[in-house]
């Protein structure tokens, strides 16, 4: 591929036209001077013989006036030429600096590549010329996966080194016509001509980058393993091609949404512009826009799904879920709202709010009735967790021994030691410590036997499917079993109805908890139910000032009820 030599030539075009304006006022100054050679010429030919004539004797001194204009003369051509000299190389000077100014502006510095603003340029020009020749452009936009870390890990030289290296491996497979930008950090754009009829070419192109992008780069010993996430639009899917760099930046955009599409999707592969792709980035994004306003309007509220002994069927705890009451969407559940409050960095604050009104809703309960929260793995990174909690529950005059601390497989696997650490010091404050959806990770039985935990709770893909198929039901057991073993009591998630309840209820003594016994509910239908069952705190529990850590928590005679 050439080193995008039409882009170039274009962005040049009104460079060398300034410079043609700077040569005419150049030729300004040469022809002053040539007008004062010519005025020598003339004002020469009549003094100089007469000066002649005098040194002869012949005749008599030339008119001072004249030998004055004549030495005027000579000077002036003297100035007027060095002047034009000066010019001459100043202009030179100068353009060199421009050239090579405007070079630096047009590309970009670490690979030679155009850059955002030249191709959005270039990229305006083409899609005009491609429309009117009924050929189309694809715009192909590439992200190196997990960049960042290769920088973290190995230092910027080696980022760079990758970089480059990417950037030469892309410019290879482009054809002629082709061009390549860097728009910064590790993100590229390519804009490459075809006939609409002959879409699979871009296919081939992007399989072929995705490959040899991925071959290991090589830097001071090291083998970098590099990959690449790719997303295509084509000019076709613009309504109107011919607005100037407006239209290449739709475009542009465009590539980029099918580019994320192919990162959330798994990375190191390619995906074509969907206009579906647009629509569920614009509601990704207005998500995240309501969640950041529902946190600050208090529109995210706790609900509570309860938890009962399955032997006796009293009720003995509600674990807190999320609910978000958005004035637009409704009430929205977790599985939605989770995962992006977690990628935009909102999880904590959210959590504590939630798990700080749930303290007040729980102390309304009577003292035997527990409450249980979640917590996301990415507040598990956090080394100041178990410090926060334990001051929610100081502020809000909570009992630890009533708090139950659901924690799931996937952060035993980031970092076990921190982990350990939260644990451990929750423990000792008396807050009982939960492993939540036990069996879809990756648990060891080594990990269960040393890290203290008071529960296991069985994940309801499990559980559900009970009575149905004899192997879940073995598995089922076996965990039971597993649990006796180590001494760690069992809750079961995900019991919808009597068949599935037999079937725990013959495999030992388990809490469980699901839809058979009623759907999450909001505080005040809580407080409604427990007053039904007589499990309200007594006047003397709202008296309390203290908490008592430590401790574990006394049941109130007579206050279980059953449930349903």
């Amino acid at each position: 591929m050439s080193d995008f030599s039409t882009a170039s030539e274009r962005l040049q075009a009104k460079a060398r036209a300034r410079q043609s304006a700077r040569r005419e006022r150049d030729i300004v100054t040469l022809g002053i001077a040539l007008a004062a050679i010519i005025l020598f010429i003339s004002t020469a030919g009549v003094a100089l013989p007469m000066m002649v004539r005098a040194l002869q004797g012949t005749s008599a001194a030339p008119d001072l006036v004249l030998t004055n204009a004549l030495l005027l003369n000579i000077a002036l051509i003297l100035l007027g030429w060095n002047r034009y000299k000066a010019l001459t190389a100043e202009l030179k000077r100068r353009c060199a600096s421009e050239e090579e100014a405007r070079r630096l502006a047009d590309s970009d510095h670490l690979t030679g590549c155009l850059n955002r603003r030249s191709l959005t340029i270039a990229l305006a020009d083409l899609l005009a010329e491609r429309m009117e020749r009924e050929r189309a452009l694809a715009v192909i936009a590439l992200d190196l996966d997990n960049f960042k870390q290769i920088n973290d890990l190995n230092g910027h030289m080696a980022g760079d080194e990758v970089l480059q290296c990417t950037a030469r491996r892309i410019a290879a497979l482009l054809p002629e016509d082709g061009l390549l930008a860097r728009l910064g950090g590790d993100e590229f754009l390519c804009v490459v001509p075809y006939h609409p009829q002959m879409q699979d070419r871009i296919d081939q192109l992007a399989s072929r980058v995705i490959e040899n992008v991925a071959s290991p780069v090589k830097h001071e010993g090291m083998s970098l393993d590099v990959t690449i996430s790719v997303g295509i639009a084509s000019s076709k899917h613009l309504t109107q091609p011919t607005e100037g760099t407006a239209s290449a930046q739709k475009l542009m955009h465009k590539a980029d949404i099918a580019m994320y599409h192919a990162k959330k999707h798994g990375k190191n592969r390619y995906y074509w512009f969907e206009v579906s792709m647009e629509n569920e980035l614009r509601f990704r994004n207005e998500l995240e826009t309501g969640i950041r306003k529902g946190i600050a309007n208090g529109e995210f509220k706790p609900y509570y799904e309860q938890q009962v002994d399955l032997e006796t069927g009293k009720l003995s705890g509600f674990e807190m879920l999320a609910r978000w009451e958005s004035p637009e969407l409704g009430v929205v559940g977790p599985d939605i709202f989770i995962p992006i409050a977690e990628e935009i960095g909102v999880i904590g604050e959210l959590s504590e709010r939630l798990i700080a009104q749930a303290f007040e809703d729980a102390k309304l309960w009577a003292h035997e009735i527990s409450l249980s929260v979640n917590i996301s793995p990415v507040q598990m990174r956090d080394p100041w967790f178990a410090q926060k909690l334990l001051k929610l529950l100081v502020k809000h005059n909570f009992p630890a021994s009533r708090l139950d601390v659901e924690i799931t497989e996937s952060c035993l696997h980031e970092n076990v030691g921190m982990v350990r650490s939260m644990i451990t010091s929750l423990r000792n404050q008396g807050v009982h410590i939960s492993l939540d959806d036990f069996g879809t990770g990756y648990s060891s039985l080594s990990q269960l036997r040393t890290l203290p935990f008071d529960r296991l709770k069985i994940d309801r893909t499990f559980i559900s499917e009970l009575g149905s198929e004899a192997d879940t039901g073995k598995l089922v057991d076996a965990i039971v079993s597993m649990g006796d073993g180590l001494n760690l009591p069992i809750t079961a998630e995900g019991v919808e109805n009597e068949q599935v309840l037999e079937a725990l209820k013959s495999m030992g003594k388990l809490k469980g908890q699901g839809y058979h016994y009623g759907k999450p509910e909001p505080a005040e239908k809580v407080l409604e139910r427990l007053a039904a069952l007589d499990l309200l705190a007594d006047a003397a529990a709202d008296n309390v000032t203290e908490i008592e850590f430590g401790a574990r928590p006394t049941p109130r005679p007579g206050g279980d009820a059953r449930v349903g």
